[in-house]
């Protein structure tokens, strides 16, 4: 059967997603607790390769098992094994076409910045810290420039493989909350580092070194060199996937 994990995690301590060489990833993790405690060799499938140090509330994944344990009850018994740091939220039985990458969804992302005087601890991991003051306002005016369907090459590393840039954004809205503001975006997909970019881009604009409709420009001259700087990558959750 296939088995679908919704997987939450601090990526602190990781090197990203997806296995790597150079140190343990979440993928890593999975494969072998999940390996362990099946009694078989288990590879996990991932919706979104987050990036080392990105965290998730949500991510999906999908594995291959001959397993008699029910697929509700996995996530139980998974969540023993593994560390603090990673969750298991839910694991289900789904049909054997479901692929988490390129079944139609909607993801959504958050970029928190702490915007105020002095460093908070207990934020530390979890959000970007900015000192200079941000004008939340001319964030939103920018933000609204990239809802739709665009040409985000701007807003691409450029180590993105793709065949098309072309992005559809749902909803992007920017929100203070006492210290906290918060980039929230919700889109079909999103290019490597798309939305660290527009966070780093929409930081400028906040900090008044770019305009709001500067957006514009920057959309059609499809030059990252264009666009702000790749925001750090502790500030980045991925919240979830909603599949349609």
């Amino acid at each position: 059967m296939q088995v679908k994990l919704v997987v939450a995690y601090e990526g602190t301590n990781y090197c990203g997603w997806q296995i790597q060489p150079n140190g343990i990833t979440i993928e890593q993790v999975l494969n072998e607790t999940l390996s362990s405690l099946l009694g078989e060799e288990i590879t996990v499938t991932g919706a979104s390769r987050t990036d080392a140090g990105v965290h998730s509330l949500g991510n999906v994944a999908v594995f291959e098992t001959h397993t008699k344990m029910p697929a509700e009850k996995i996530s139980f018994a998974l969540n023993q094994r593994l560390p603090e740091d990673i969750v298991v939220q839910e694991s289900c039985q789904v049909p054997e076409d479901f692929h988490p990458r390129f079944s139609k969804s909607r993801k959504t992302y958050e970029y928190r910045i702490l915007n105020c005087r002095f460093r908070q601890p207990l934020e530390r991991r979890t959000s970007y810290f900015y000192h200079y003051p941000l004008d939340v306002s001319a964030m939103q005016k920018a933000a609204a420039y990239l809802v739709g369907e665009h040409d985000f090459t701007s807003f691409a590393s450029v180590h993105a493989q793709t065949n098309t840039y072309v992005r559809m954004i749902y909803a992007l809205d920017v929100v203070r909350e006492g210290d906290m503001i918060r980039i929230r975006v919700q889109g079909n997909g999103f290019l490597y580092n798309m939305v660290r970019i527009i966070a780093g881009t929409l930081i400028q604009v906040g900090a008044g070194i770019k305009k709001p409709e500067d957006m514009e420009s920057i959309l059609a001259g499809k030059d990252r060199e264009l666009a702000g700087p790749t925001a750090p990558a502790h500030g980045l959750t991925m919240i979830g996937l909603e599949y349609l």
